[in-house]
């Protein structure tokens, strides 16, 4: 088939002609399931890392701990654009930038298990870490968008749950075996498995030619059973013209109070559990969490086809709420039985934000900015980080468990009403039929 560009009733422009064989020597799905293993294995530096508070906590206090997490988390979210803006300019392929994110991804892993010093803790691990981090799931999730327009939604809430699961068997071999005379060699051993799989998930990656679509698909007849309220974008926005619509802003702020939420749950679950029931239940229990994040992410992806994404959305801030009500309870009354369901809840709320936000991004603000636009939202994680886990660990140190986690119920069902919104910038109300009704 020759190559040639066409155009959507939306105004959306597809390259269509060439195969997925022909470009990559073998099919996309490839490119899902690499994406997702260098997921995996980068995902146990977040979703492990409360496995390890307890361990930790004997050379370095609570406090100084957290903020080295939300420091991380700042700057694995803070790397998302420049990481896209060099990427859509050619200057980082995709190829290079998960293997320099597996390098330093590493460096972080052996300076949290080697550091004596904080000064070197927040620099090694939080920056570099964290950096190397946002490198992988950044890039892993933007080739993903582009070898697979015509799904994106399931996909990328495949890989963004793989990132969740990591988390499991890292928390559940932290549990067992780490002790504060094995640290550095229990992370050297996860450092070197992250250099090695990642950085071999990354070198065969590479990106489509833009506005590339598979040719065996019409992209102007596909047929499509999703929700009406997910229809595409009126036109393309750059983020400077997302940023006025007046959308943005409060999609911005949505994401802050999930990555909060979450961030807090990743962190303070497992310093409640093993203060109530020890350090292999609260290994347990964050590998529950972790599970139910990860399959969360999977359910919401299906769930928001058929309701909506915006609805989705609202219900799992809702869910994630009230889940910490659930945490506290179990908390207070040292019920391990709570805790377990609580961290189930908690991992099926919040958590799933991320498995639809590229979807809302395109949706609102249009396809061909979509990198940019996600990434730009995504850094929310990094002000979600400050607050959820830096300045929450103070009120905890000042006030306990009970006021920091009846402020997360408030962040999850605030974030829950300001979802409700989100409106499509520049739509009118009844401007062009949904494709299953002009059927």
């Amino acid at each position: 088939m020759q190559v040639r560009e066409v155009l959507d009733v939306y105004g959306r422009r597809y390259r269509i002609g060439e195969t997925d064989h022909e470009l990559l020597g073998g099919p996309r799905g490839r490119v899902a399931w690499l994406s997702g293993l260098a997921m995996l294995v980068t995902g146990m530096a977040q979703y492990g890392f409360g496995a390890l508070v307890p361990v930790l906590e004997q050379r370095w206090g609570l406090v100084e701990l957290c903020w080295a997490f939300a420091l991380w988390a700042a700057c694995q979210a803070g790397i998302a654009f420049p990481a896209a803006w060099l990427r859509e300019r050619g200057l980082l392929p995709p190829r290079n930038a998960v293997v320099l994110g597996a390098v330093l991804s590493a460096i972080g892993l052996l300076t949290l298990g080697s550091a004596d010093h904080l000064l070197i803790l927040y620099l090694g691990y939080s920056l570099v870490g964290g950096i190397g981090t946002g490198l992988v799931y950044a890039t892993c999730v933007g080739t993903v968008i582009r070898w697979f327009p015509d799904r994106v939604t399931p996909r990328i809430a495949l890989i963004t749950s793989t990132f969740a699961l990591g988390g499991v068997p890292f928390a559940l071999a932290a549990g067992l075996w780490l002790a504060p005379d094995n640290r550095t060699a229990f992370l050297s051993t996860a450092a070197l498995v992250t250099l090695i799989v990642v950085t071999a998930c990354g070198l065969p990656l590479r990106d489509p030619p833009r506005n590339w679509w598979p040719a065996d698909i019409d992209p102007r007849q596909r047929e499509t059973r999703t929700h009406r309220t997910n229809r595409p974008a009126i036109r393309h926005f750059k983020p400077g013209e997302a940023l006025r619509s007046g959308v943005l802003v409060p999609m911005y702020v949505t994401v802050v109070f999930a990555a909060a939420v979450s961030l807090f749950d990743l962190v303070f679950l497992a310093a409640l559990a093993a203060d109530t029931n020890g350090t292999v239940f609260a290994a347990v229990a964050l590998a529950v969490l972790a599970a139910s994040a990860g399959a969360g992410r999977l359910l919401a992806g299906r769930i928001s086809e058929a309701i909506g994404r915006r609805l989705t959305l609202r219900l799992a801030m809702a869910t994630g709420g009230l889940a910490q009500l659930v945490l506290l309870f179990g908390g207070q009354r040292q019920d391990a039985v709570a805790l377990l369901i609580g961290a189930g809840v908690a991992g099926l709320g919040t958590s799933c934000c991320y498995s639809l936000l590229v979807g809302l991004v395109r949706e609102y603000f249009g396809e061909d900015t979509a990198p940019l636009n996600f990434a730009v939202i995504y850094s929310a994680k990094a002000l979600g980080g400050v607050v959820g886990v830096g300045l929450a660990s103070l009120i905890v140190v000042a006030h306990g468990y009970p006021a920091t986690f009846l402020t997360a119920a408030a962040l999850g069902v605030a974030g829950a009403a300001l979802a409700g919104r989100f409106g499509h910038p520049g739509r009118p109300h009844r401007l062009l039929p949904h494709p299953r009704e002009a059927s």
